[in-house]
């Protein structure tokens, strides 16, 4: 990286299923193309490369599930690992905007607290798998399970619920409060939004949240939301004129 090029910036999305991330983050790099001029890579874990995007595809089927957290969590850790190396630092190291759909707080929620795995395990994944990659913000998008279950159904209309929407009530419980513990735990780093709102609400709160850490970044909440819009507006009306 040149002397001269902007420092990357790597900002995770966490939260339950159905909490509306993937949405959110096309928002948000949309705003941080339209607004800062930077480089901005969207990606998602587990995937982002075509080797973890492999490993995705098992994990979801459920192929680890029948030999428990750990192991699962050493299959969520290889997919890091190369999504890390191939993808996430390279486009760091160009000062590049990194917008990731899911990352290591996943793993801590979903097969630790949720799981069960001890804690101590997990910790040692991560020196191995982070090495010293933080992320900048980690944004917890926080809805009640049953809601963010009953929207990841309507999304998936048709098709049968994946490893982990499968599981019961209980688990997407422990889940919500896993993530809220991380938040708690890690106050600098994380930021709580509440995602039972509409998604016009979450975006505004993201760009809040964003906007307080680096004003230079992103303008203030409401700052150049109204040409967003418009133009997001234009785009659904052009497509409405297509499908007529």
């Amino acid at each position: 990286m040149s002397s001269d090029a902007p420092r990357g910036v790597f900002i995770t999305f966490e939260g339950g299923e159905g909490a509306g991330k993937s949405t959110q983050i096309a928002r948000l790099a949309e705003t941080f193309r339209r607004v800062s001029g930077r480089e901005v890579v969207t990606t998602r874990e587990p995937g982002g490369t075509e080797r973890a995007e492999a490993l995705r595809a098992a994990l979801l089927r459920g192929v680890a599930k029948p030999y428990g957290p750990f192991a699962e969590a050493l299959m969520f850790a290889a997919a890091r690992i190369d999504h890390i190396e191939n993808l996430i630092r390279p486009a760091l190291n160009r000062g590049a905007i990194v917008l990731c759909d899911r990352f290591s707080d996943s793993t801590r929620a979903y097969q630790g607290a949720a799981g069960g795995l001890d804690p101590a395990l997990i910790d040692s994944l991560e020196r191995v798998t982070l090495e010293d990659l933080r992320p900048d913000l980690t944004l917890i998008l926080d809805l009640p399970p049953e809601a963010g279950l009953a929207r990841a159904r309507r999304r998936g209309a048709g098709e049968p619920a994946d490893r982990f929407e499968a599981e019961g009530m209980r688990f997407h419980e422990r889940l919500r409060a896993a993530f809220r513990s991380i938040a708690e735990a890690e106050p600098e780093r994380c930021r709580v939004i509440d995602a039972d709102l509409g998604p016009d609400a979450v975006e505004t709160a993201i760009a809040a949240a964003i906007a307080a850490r680096w004003p230079d970044l992103l303008p203030a909440a409401g700052e150049g939301q109204g040409q967003a819009d418009t133009e997001r507006e234009g785009k659904e009306r052009e497509g409405r004129g297509h499908a007529a």
